[in-house]
């Protein structure tokens, strides 16, 4: 992405930009992964998550908060996974701070649901970047 003058100005100057009132950016990516096991394997990550993440849930949703300095990054902020079990998949909504970590992330869910879903592996993930 190009930075415009202004962009540089405001960074040289430390200027926060109005319109961002000094929020960080969301690079969101969403993605329905077909399978009828939705809400096991949403308890499973959930769970295998909550030992060292800030995770909520439920049978048929859930929340997985990972923060700016995850192993040893540097994100601007934390990111955010919202999951929704449905009759025919699993709905997941990736809320990142960059580009970069909204791709690490990606990987991240992927590789995990494919693990837990080992008799279905590998499942199809076709993200949607907004």
């Amino acid at each position: 992405m190009r930075q415009t003058y202004v962009d540089v100005l405001r960074k040289r100057y430390r200027i926060i930009d109005p319109l961002s009132q000094g929020r960080p950016s969301m690079f969101i990516a969403t993605v329905r992964v077909p399978t009828a096991h939705a809400s096991r394997y949403l308890q499973q990550l959930c769970k295998h998550w909550s030992h060292n993440l800030a995770v909520t849930f439920t049978e048929t949703e859930g929340t997985v908060t990972f923060p700016r300095n995850a192993r040893g990054a540097d994100w601007p902020g934390d990111a955010t996974l919202a999951l929704k079990a449905q009759p025919d998949g699993l709905d997941c909504r990736l809320e990142a701070s960059a580009a970069e970590q909204r791709e690490a992330l990606k990987g991240a869910v992927a590789r995990h649901l494919d693990r837990f879903a080992f008799r279905e592996a590998p499942l199809a993930f076709d993200w949607r970047d907004a």
